[in-house]
């Protein structure tokens, strides 16, 4: 089965870090995406928000480069956490697991600037690029 998530969005506030008994290091993030379309000849806009985790060394190098409104590209998987209530309902919760992160732009300074794209260096947990000539074809 395929669980491959591809998405770029902005940090809605700054990395929560925690760690896992074993001394692991976690970092939970959320990101919004912003989908414009058209209905008519009306452009509407709306936001969807995502849950991110990521762990180990991963954790560790965005828990201390990312804040609040950075643009990232996030490669990884949809997990599933299921557990019941203190009423006894069972609830659940879909996120994002990274696997990898890519820095697109740092947040605005204030005032108009020019948007800016870091170098390939910021990368964070890419062995390359993550759209080369080669992403064009698929598998199947």
């Amino acid at each position: 089965m395929l669980n491959k998530v591809l998405i770029i969005g902005n940090l809605v506030r700054d990395p929560i870090i925690n760690y896992l008994p074993s001394g692991t290091q976690v970092v939970e993030f959320s990101i919004a995406y912003n989908r414009r379309f058209k209905v008519n000849d009306e452009w509407r806009e709306e936001t969807h928000y995502f849950d991110v985790r990521a762990y180990g060394r991963l954790a560790e190098d965005l828990g201390t480069r990312l804040s609040k409104g950075y643009m990232v590209v996030i490669e990884g998987s949809l997990r599933q956490d299921r557990w019941v209530d203190k009423e006894g309902r069972p609830q659940s919760k879909v996120r994002i697991v990274a696997s990898a992160v890519r820095i697109i732009r740092k947040p605005k300074a204030e005032g108009p600037i020019e948007e800016e794209v870091l170098p390939e260096d910021t990368e964070v947990g890419f062995e390359e690029r993550p759209f080369s000539s080669e992403d064009d074809e698929l598998p199947f």
